[in-house]
């Protein structure tokens, strides 16, 4: 069996530990309970989705924001008045066939799919892309960097008339943001690389492990005796 389609996480696992990407998204075991760290309340992972969701909310209107949230005061109002507007979109589900043809996100013919945070449409020629973050910095830019290149071929391969997409990262923890613009010509040529990585990602039939202190520290599948379920034996 093969992972039939792709997405910035799907690749990022996958290029970091294929056998971890073949039990989350060909075997679909679900990752059990995990206890609290010392002196939390929730998750990261936890936590990230209830700030993105009440980012959403907020935007959108009808709720106040939260503390959380409270260091991009500015940059939220701006965005709530742009999507009262009609100039902005929130969460969005695109999907692309293999041709990156824009389709359905659901589509049965679905090859990698992308979901915004934010957009915003300065003009018909111009876009910002926007994505919140609620995790370190420090140590993703990379990671980060190419997740909004991705993000930059979507906007411009849906909407033909973009000439310029500008891509933001807003470090919600630590107050900070990270911008980079391009030119369409700019923007697709990163459709090559994504596409050798995704069509690496879609059509292997083999998954091993890949071991290594960084895959490996939160790793559910790793050993028993490291902690977790056992699904991988080699696990450090």
């Amino acid at each position: 069996m093969t992972i039939k389609s792709g997405s910035f996480t799907r690749l990022d696992k996958y290029e970091s530990c294929p056998l971890a990407a073949k039990i989350s998204y060909i075997d679909k075991v679900p990752e059990p309970e995990r206890p609290l760290p010392a002196g939390k309340t929730e998750h990261a992972n936890d936590r990230g989705t209830r700030i993105h969701e009440a980012a959403e909310m907020y935007v959108k209107g009808g709720v106040e924001l939260i503390p959380e949230l409270s260091k991009f005061k500015s940059e939220f109002l701006k965005a709530r008045d742009l999507y009262a507007a009609g100039k902005a979109s929130t969460e969005g589900d695109w999907g692309y066939d293999k041709d990156w043809n824009p389709v359905a996100w659901m589509s049965s013919d679905v090859w990698v799919r992308i979901k915004c945070d934010l957009v915003v449409f300065l003009s018909p020629a111009s876009a910002v892309v926007i994505d919140y973050k609620s995790g370190r910095r420090f140590g993703n830019e990379i990671k980060h960097g190419q997740q909004m290149q991705l993000y930059c071929i979507g906007t411009l391969l849906r909407y033909p008339k973009v000439k310029s997409v500008t891509t933001e990262l807003w470090y919600i923890d630590q107050d900070e943001m990270a911008s980079m613009t391009y030119t369409r010509e700019q923007g697709l040529r990163f459709v090559a690389n994504f596409e050798l990585r995704l069509t690496k990602l879609t059509t292997a039939e083999d998954f091993p492990p890949n071991p290594n202190p960084h895959s490996c520290r939160w790793c559910p599948w790793k050993p028993k005796h490291l902690g977790g379920t056992g699904h991988c034996s080699v696990g450090v």
